[in-house]
């Protein structure tokens, strides 16, 4: 095939450029993963992986791993402003396998980039380099000259069959290479922490995940058995904040005891993630792209950054090595996931909107949630857990590939 055996370059190790890299080496490329950090890093605590990314997960081997250090929650609790129960469960558990063909799981960023990079490690035809102090890339008829600064001081200067930039919000690749625009700050914040198990028994439950519904925020708590912890993620309208500590809620009044007893437990452990997005109708140029949150960085309010950066690999990778050029691979990875993610995104910034309505539209946002008990979402949500990012790709008999995304428009 057109991409196999040559070499592919990805900037940055993180979810997206891992995945992008097993899937590659899997189809008989070889690549290699520049990473500024001098080891796997991952910011963040909390990870939701629904079905439509753990589809691609499991393809790539990956499904031990993530089993033994994530939790398969039995539903979401969704708890509104002053409640001590749930007003409804969103039902989860083995309804996602039997409807969705994989489960939709919770757990730490960290482990499932540990797992990516161990499963990188059994491959002769995956380098990772850490340390990497600079880079550069130039695209050609013929593919990319990479230019690298590595830890130890040396420099070289290879060739490629074609560039990814996975690095991130703030993509170098995208502001750089491909003159791209800066991440746009959204004025929101999430502040995270982690707390033991023990503070939070008799508040949450330890097996599912919990939404608490706030007057202009809301919290959202996901169970770690592996690391016996909870995920807390508490989303603010603010302004970046200056350093960690306590979030904007500290000594305002908060007329929920759950709430009140979360952040009373959290104390000043609280890490402020400013939360910006990315919107660029460019992701590539030559044989130079985009993948993850350096195309396309969204708001977290469907927890679907990871998961689209997940799919983008399972798309990007079979176009790369079985399309005839590296640019029209990009091309048409462009054209197919555009829809679909800007979708995702545009459901993204509404439940943003729906989480932190002002009362008295809270009861009217209530009576909804519950009319719609514990089997709504399934229906509501089923074109974005049911996809699956490999028929994009999946040559059909006629010998074409599909001709757009296969999601029904919205």
């Amino acid at each position: 095939m057109p991409g196999t055996g040559q070499i592919y370059y990805i900037a940055g190790a993180g979810i997206s450029g891992l995945t992008l890299a097993l899937a590659l080496a899997q189809g008989g490329a070889s690549v290699v993963v520049l990473e500024r950090n001098s080891a796997i890093s991952e910011f963040g605590a909390g990870l939701q992986v629904s079905p439509n990314a753990r589809l691609v997960l499991d393809r790539l081997g990956l499904d031990t791993a993530i089993t033994a250090h994530s939790l398969e929650p039995g539903g979401i609790d969704i708890i509104p402003y002053g409640r001590a129960t749930p007003l409804v469960t969103l039902a989860l558990g083995q309804l996602m396998r039997e409807k969705f063909g994989a489960p939709y799981a919770v757990m730490h960023r960290a482990d499932l980039a540990e797992a990516l990079y161990q499963a990188t490690r059994r491959f002769a035809n995956i380098d990772v380099l850490f340390g990497v102090r600079n880079w550069d890339a130039v695209s050609h008829a013929h593919g990319v000259t990479v230019s690298i600064d590595l830890a130890d001081g040396q420099s070289r200067t290879s060739r490629g069959r074609a560039f990814i930039g996975a690095d991130g919000v703030h993509s170098q690749t995208r502001r750089t290479l491909l003159h791209g625009p800066e991440a746009l700050d959204r004025q929101r914040v999430a502040w995270r922490t982690l707390l033991p198990f023990d503070s939070v028994t008799g508040r949450l439950a330890l097996d599912r995940v919990s939404v608490l519904f706030g007057p202009g925020y809301h919290l959202v708590c996901y169970p770690l058995p592996h690391r016996q912890q909870v995920n807390i993620a508490l989303f603010v309208k603010a302004a970046p904040p200056a350093s960690a500590g306590v979030p904007p809620l500290h000594g305002a009044r908060v007329d929920s005891p759950l709430i009140a007893s979360l952040l009373s437990a959290a104390g000043d452990s609280w890490t402020p993630w400013p939360l910006c997005t990315v919107s660029t109708p460019h992701w590539h140029a030559g044989n130079i792209g985009l993948l993850g949150d350096a195309a396309h960085a969204m708001v977290p309010f469907q927890a679907q950054g990871a998961a689209m950066g997940i799919e983008d690999a399972a798309v990007l990778a079979p176009l790369l090595i079985g399309q005839p050029s590296a640019e029209a691979a990009l091309a048409r990875y462009q054209q197919l996931r555009q829809p679909r993610v800007a979708r995702v995104a545009r459901t993204s910034l509404s439940n943003g909107t729906i989480f932190h309505l002002p009362r008295p539209l809270t009861l009217g946002r209530d009576l909804v949630i519950a009319a719609q008990g514990s089997h709504g979402h399934l229906r509501r949500l089923a074109w974005l857990y049911g996809h699956d990012a490999y028929s994009q790709t999946t040559v059909n008999h006629h010998g074409r590939l599909p001709s757009q995304d296969a999601d029904p428009p919205q």
